[in-house]
């Protein structure tokens, strides 16, 4: 098994303080970071080794998609339904009323 960079627990850490039905984007990830590696975010999310323990199915595009998922999409918005999270057509509904930002 391969070892988590520490870009890659940086990101887990700030995954683990998304509260369910509550989701974060990308972008917001990497800013937390410091970063503007929105990519590197999502390549981080598919090396996790704890999905939903490590919630990256909590974790969308800004545009309200939800995304991949290393168990498929269809899993992503499972999860995210039984979190109480609405999704539709797969995107998140109102994810400017849902979306966990950060503090500095």
């Amino acid at each position: 098994m391969k070892k988590s960079t520490t870009f890659d627990q940086r990101c887990q850490d700030l995954l683990l303080e998304i509260p369910k039905g509550k989701v974060t984007t990308y972008k917001e990830l990497a800013h937390a970071l410091g970063s503007k590696a929105y990519r590197a975010v999502g390549q981080a999310m598919g090396r996790n080794q704890k999905l939903v323990e490590v919630p990256c199915h909590r974790v969308v595009r800004s545009n309200g998609e939800t995304g991949k998922y290393a168990w498929g999409p269809e899993v992503k918005i499972r999860l995210l339904l039984e979190e109480g999270v609405r999704v539709e057509k797969g995107k998140i509904i109102h994810l400017d009323r849902i979306i966990h930002r950060f503090s500095d």
